[in-house]
């Protein structure tokens, strides 16, 4: 499986037609945007589902996706972007997860809106996977020198205050640490 499908795996929309709507008919049908290789193949299907419209106005019911996607303003009620498979080709083309890409977003508070910037600082920041803050600090501070290699036993570190000190040039989100 490709990191696009990942990135659209969980990315569902439920599809009607305002034209059914405002005659008392909510239906339409769940379509996996992983099962499409574009918005044009996507937007051909819904053509198909409500062929019997003839021009039908698409109205996006329901969805279920990504807070990503939805900051993004990449979805909303009764809209999907046009950009949604372009930017899901971006994010396939980095060399992140897309559960990295989250939760970098979620620390920036979702502050880029060109997701090529985003990846752009994401490659900037990116510190790795910790399990905790502690972890995190004592990786950081071995490999950077801070911590001799020949520690003598009888000094302790209180990792708990030094991760907490050291957090404020960090920031994590979901176990993914970055640099502020």
């Amino acid at each position: 499986m490709t990191k696009l499908q990942n990135c659209l795996e969980d990315f569902q929309i439920y599809v009607g037609t305002y034209g059914k709507y405002n005659s008392g008919s909510i239906y339409g049908e769940w379509l996996q945007l992983s099962n499409y290789s574009s918005y044009d193949e996507l937007l051909e299907v819904m053509r198909e589902l409500h062929q019997d419209e003839g021009e039908s106005e698409f109205m996006i019911q329901d969805y279920e996706c990504s807070e990503f996607f939805i900051k993004q303003k990449l979805i909303s009620e009764c809209h999907l972007s046009a950009d949604i498979y372009k930017i899901a080709e971006q994010i396939n083309n980095s060399d992140y997860d897309f559960k990295v890409i989250e939760a970098y977003a979620e620390c920036m508070s979702y502050y880029y809106k060109d997701v090529e910037d985003l990846l752009d600082s994401l490659s900037d920041s990116y510190y790795g996977e910790y399990s905790s803050d502690e972890d995190f600090a004592q990786e950081i501070l071995e490999q950077d020198g801070s911590i001799p290699e020949n520690l003598p036993s009888y000094i302790y570190i209180d990792w708990e205050t030094t991760a907490r000190h050291l957090m404020y040039d960090y920031m994590s989100s979901n176990g993914y640490y970055f640099k502020n």
